[in-house]
């Protein structure tokens, strides 16, 4: 368990691990991506109840 630990130290070392400013950018990048999405589905959703209400 030791050994185990040991190696995933020294993994942790070899990362490299992005800047503030890139990860900043990246988490932006999600939460835009993420928005977009529901925005999309939700105008899809509504778009697919309005037909099914139409035959109804």
């Amino acid at each position: 368990m030791f050994k185990f630990l040991a190696s995933v130290r020294d993994e942790m070392k070899v990362v490299t691990w992005p800047t503030g400013k890139q990860l900043r950018k990246d988490v932006s990048t999600v939460i835009q991506t993420t928005i977009l999405f529901a925005i999309f589905f939700a105008v899809v959703d509504l778009g697919i109840k309005a037909i099914i209400n139409l035959f109804v």
